[in-house]
């Protein structure tokens, strides 16, 4: 019998990738959007596409409506003030949930979280995340959940790491000044396989798991610098941004934002996060109940992104 699963976030670069394999793996897809959004086709099997937002009740019991399960990759990572976050970080889950639990038999929810929720006092952002994983835990007596936080996620098609590694083919490393930074990595294809394991293991225990490559204490920039080197063939040259100056920049950049009425991406809150020291997981307790490994080094990841980034975002 084919199943059926809802997804939201469906036209974001994780998102994208995921109704890719869906529709490979023979699930039956319903995926939310927004009225402007545009729709990816893919060849496998059409898509039921429901047109709302996540503070649209109706479309949310019109697109869980039937459906054995729905991943929630839908997330703000853009704003200034905490209710811009947790307007859809937190508010956005309780919405699904409650749409979720009005159905005859509730589907099991897999929710996208991050990494940033270990740290909800570093910004709006990560204390909206920590509050979206509350939600769930306040309803582990109705329905089955899993909540997944991945570090940074990079791959074709990535808005975030992608620019900073083409600057880096070319010679530059322009990264923040913090010392002894340490920080883990997975790519896109690895995610996204441990959301298709979710989906097809009735048996995972309910619970909040990180999930990262497998490099044994997590990247530096140096780490990194010298693996883009060695797929371009090329030095690359360091140049470290100290603090203050990221901190200067992010204040003209939240100025002109609030000018343009737009909401900005390189915040307060933001400058914290890349200034933390420990973004490492330990993804020790999600190989062990989903038998999930990664198939992805960054090197070989960090080549298909470099390289097939141009096909992929098409």
């Amino acid at each position: 019998m084919q199943r059926t699963v809802a997804v939201t976030g469906a036209t974001g670069f994780i998102g994208r990738a995921l109704l890719s394999a869906l529709t490979a793996g023979g699930w039956q897809v319903k995926a939310l959007r927004r009225a402007a959004a545009r729709s990816p086709e893919y060849k496998q099997q059409p898509i039921e596409w429901v047109t709302g937002t996540l503070d649209d009740a109706g479309s949310l019991r019109h697109l869980l409506q039937g459906v054995d399960a729905v991943v929630h990759c839908a997330g703000a990572v853009r704003g200034i003030s905490p209710a811009q976050f947790d307007a859809v970080n937190e508010q956005g889950v309780a919405n699904l949930l409650a749409a979720a639990l009005a159905q005859e038999t509730a589907p099991r929810f897999i929710a996208l979280s991050s990494l940033a929720a270990r740290e909800p006092g570093l910004s709006p952002y990560a204390a909206s995340k920590r509050k979206g994983e509350l939600v769930l835990l306040s309803a582990a007596d109705r329905l089955s959940w899993i909540a997944l936080r991945p570090p940074a996620v990079y791959g074709p098609g990535d808005r975030e790491l992608l620019p900073l590694f083409q600057l880096m083919a070319k010679g530059i490393s322009a990264v923040p000044r913090v010392h002894d930074s340490r920080f883990s990595l997975i790519y896109v294809d690895d995610l996204v396989r441990a959301l298709m394991r979710c989906l097809e293991r009735n048996d995972i225990p309910m619970g909040i798991y990180e999930l990262d490559d497998g490099h044994p204490g997590g990247y530096r920039w140096a780490d990194i610098e010298r693996t883009v080197a060695a797929q371009c063939h090329r030095s690359v040259r360091r140049v470290a941004i100290p603090l203050w100056l990221l901190a200067a920049v992010v204040g003209v950049n939240v100025l002109l934002a609030r000018i343009r009425g737009v909401a900005p991406m390189l915040t307060p809150g933001k400058v914290r996060e890349l200034a933390h020291p420990d973004w490492v997981c330990d993804s020790s307790e999600w190989r062990r109940v989903s038998g999930w490994l990664p198939e992805f080094s960054f090197s070989e990841g960090l080549r298909r992104t470099l390289f097939c980034g141009a096909d992929a975002a098409e």
